[in-house]
């Protein structure tokens, strides 16, 4: 089961017409393909994803891209709210599982992965559940180490005897650190897998509990934690077929806008923090049917691409782009300059324009001489901006722009 049913308000105005699963990453992926990519190449070949807000994109998008040979009955599928329970949506994660039960019923899994559908990883699941198998938990938690102080935004994890949680904090103001680094706390990725029974057992009684809020970090595990059923699972562990030192055990929860904009700057330094070119565990997608990208002369001006990824049907003519993604379909004409920036498909950057710490969302025309990301006041005035100063242009914007 992958969870894409959250809002994602604080990637506005990115998810202002899509699901946050659904919004674009690294030129021509999508969020959710990370998840489902990991599960895939794992072998989990049994997919649901539990869809809510803004999903018409992610739904077009997995039957577009995520289809399987029912020849050996693969599937991945979407499956929104069915209001088995009552007329209402998801209440919360948790809830989300009870209201979809009757899929396990059908299916009679041993095991029941349980994984978010927003962050930006590699990590082989098998791994995962051999060492939940082991020890015999209800349910396990792959966590990551994170420093102390984004405690107050993570579900924090503390540790007793061997691999058993002794304590889960969602959100805590104050953390205890790591025994073996005072700088550092145990946070939960988002990922679970439970034994099938526990996990019935365990969302149905918190379907009665008073004050619930029907949320997997906030209250199954932390019920797990008390009748201790609950062990972690340390990422750092996870071997990933053609993983490099410099990108193992990477994972970002690029759920506000800074962090979406850090997350691609990883991917283009010469050796990138995350590696795109791993073969060996891929990271698939719906592909783009677009001409090479190009990269030509205007009017004796060259094009100059520096540590930049640029996708199919991009033409830069003239331009400058640097430390950038460009998506499919984008042009980028004479001395125009892109810096540090993350550009959606199909956006026209004008003749002379400049475009730096920006992300500009897909069909956006910058006008001729533009400037975006040059005068923070003026920004504010026309876009958002993020608290490091990010400006984004939301999907069809409009600009207007003297010229």
């Amino acid at each position: 089961m992958v969870l894409a049913g959250g809002m994602g308000k604080r990637l506005l105005p990115l998810t202002r017409d899509r699901a946050k699963p659904a919004v674009p990453f690294g030129g021509h992926y999508r969020l959710i393909d990370f998840a489902l990519s990991n599960l895939v190449n794992g072998g989990y070949r049994k997919i649901v994803v539990l869809t809510q807000y803004l999903s018409d994109s992610l739904n077009r998008h997995l039957a577009l891209t995520w289809r399987m040979s029912t020849l050996l009955g693969n599937y991945v599928t979407s499956v929104p709210a069915q209001m088995r329970m009552g007329e209402r949506w998801f209440l919360g994660s948790a809830d989300a599982i009870l209201q979809n039960l009757n899929i396990l019923h059908d299916e009679r899994p041993e095991h029941v992965f349980v994984f978010g559908a927003d962050h930006i990883y590699r990590m082989d699941p098998s791994q995962m559940l051999a060492q939940h198998i082991e020890t015999g938990a209800g349910v396990t938690v792959a966590a990551i180490r994170r420093p102390i102080e984004e405690a107050p935004e993570l579900g924090v994890i503390e540790r007793g005897d061997g691999t058993e949680i002794s304590a889960f904090l969602e959100k805590p103001k104050t953390a205890k650190p790591l025994p073996d680094d005072p700088s550092m706390v145990f946070a939960s990725m988002g990922n679970y897998v439970f034994e099938t029974e526990f996990l019935y057992d365990i969302v149905s009684a918190d379907a009665e509990a008073d004050g619930s809020k029907h949320d997997i970090g906030g209250d199954l595990i932390p019920r797990a934690v008390s009748m201790g059923q609950a062990h972690v699972y340390d990422f750092a562990d996870n071997d990933v077929p053609g993983s490099l030192e410099r990108d193992r055990a990477y994972w970002r929860d690029v759920g506000s806008v800074d962090a979406y904009h850090d997350a691609h700057l990883d991917l283009v330094e010469p050796e990138p923090v995350f590696n795109l070119y791993n073969s060996a565990w891929p990271i698939y997608t719906a592909s783009v049917t677009a001409p090479p990208a190009k990269v030509v002369a205007d009017k004796g001006i060259s094009g100059e691409i520096v540590n930049s990824i640029l996708s199919n049907g991009v033409i830069v003519s003239g331009g400058s782009v640097k430390r950038s993604i460009v998506s499919p379909g984008v042009r980028v004409d004479g001395g125009a300059t892109v810096e540090e920036s993350i550009v959606l498909h199909g956006v026209k950057v004008g003749p002379g324009a400049t475009v730096r710490r920006a992300i500009v969302d897909k069909n956006v025309m910058i006008p001729e001489g533009a400037e975006v990301g040059v005068d923070p006041e003026r920004d504010a005035a026309r876009f958002h901006v993020s608290e490091s100063g990010v400006v984004v242009i939301g999907k069809g914007d409009v600009i207007s722009e003297p010229r």
